[in-house]
């Protein structure tokens, strides 16, 4: 099949991205409305770019971890047990996508993190579709991650920190929680090298699409996230440093 690239208008549905480019652009325009997100998220499609227009994009291979195959080093869980970081969901969602934007990244002069995008996800939150976890020390924000979620899957978006080992303790803590939830899929969309140090794997586009089809079977949890007692503690075990 050839590779296609829709061009939308405001409004305007995402396509199938089975059809897309190995490379993962599916779409071109279009808008950051609520229900054009939503409608991405549920296709397996997220947007990623600097500058208008719109680029939307579904990778392939993906990048995906399963909640119960969290991998933790023992020096991470060291600092976890030690209790150095408080980690709360929902509670300073803008906060965490502002301190994303703000975030050098190596390689990168910009950042996908506009305020268009900033405004259309503050109101995917306000409607309970977009979260985040924040870890803070001694009432600071120190490190956290945003993303959306849909059914049974979690779509992490960014993550910034400002110590070390912020943004791991929040980001572990989540996917804990996330798998005690019954939780599918994490998808981190493209590799890295820390994203496969907590054990997520590339998966072809056709098994990610088939697993988040299932995975938006399951009820959703929708509205303010709250930890729960005794959850998000990542299983016994771990990987070494």
């Amino acid at each position: 099949m050839r590779p296609l690239v829709a061009f939308l208008e405001p409004g305007m549905p995402l396509p199938d991205p089975r059809a897309a480019h190995r490379g993962g652009l599916v779409a071109v325009g279009g808008d950051l409305r609520p229900g054009t997100l939503l409608d991405a998220y549920s296709k397996g499609i997220f947007p990623w770019y600097e500058r208008e227009p719109v680029l939307w994009h579904s990778p392939d291979p993906r990048m995906v971890l399963s909640p119960s195959d969290l991998l933790v080093s023992r020096s991470l869980r060291r600092t976890i047990k030690k209790g150095i970081f408080e980690v709360r969901l929902d509670t300073a969602f803008e906060r965490v996508m502002r301190s994303c934007a703000e975030a050098p990244r190596r390689g990168q002069r910009g950042t996908w993190i506009t305020p268009a995008m900033i405004e259309a996800y503050c109101r995917l939150h306000d409607m309970g579709y977009a979260h985040s976890a924040e870890s803070y020390r001694d009432g600071a924000l120190v490190g956290g991650l945003y993303g959306v979620s849909l059914g049974a899957a979690f779509f992490a978006e960014s993550m910034f920190t400002r110590e070390d080992d912020a943004s791991k303790v929040a980001l572990v803590t989540l996917v804990a929680q996330i798998r005690d939830w019954r939780f599918q899929i994490f998808d981190c969309q493209v590799h890295t090298d820390n994203a496969a140090r907590f054990g997520a794997t590339e998966w072809p586009r056709g098994r990610f699409l088939r697993a988040l089809a299932a995975a938006l079977r399951e009820p959703a949890r929708r509205g303010r996230w709250t930890r729960e007692a005794g959850g998000g503690k990542p299983a016994p075990g771990g990987t070494g440093d």
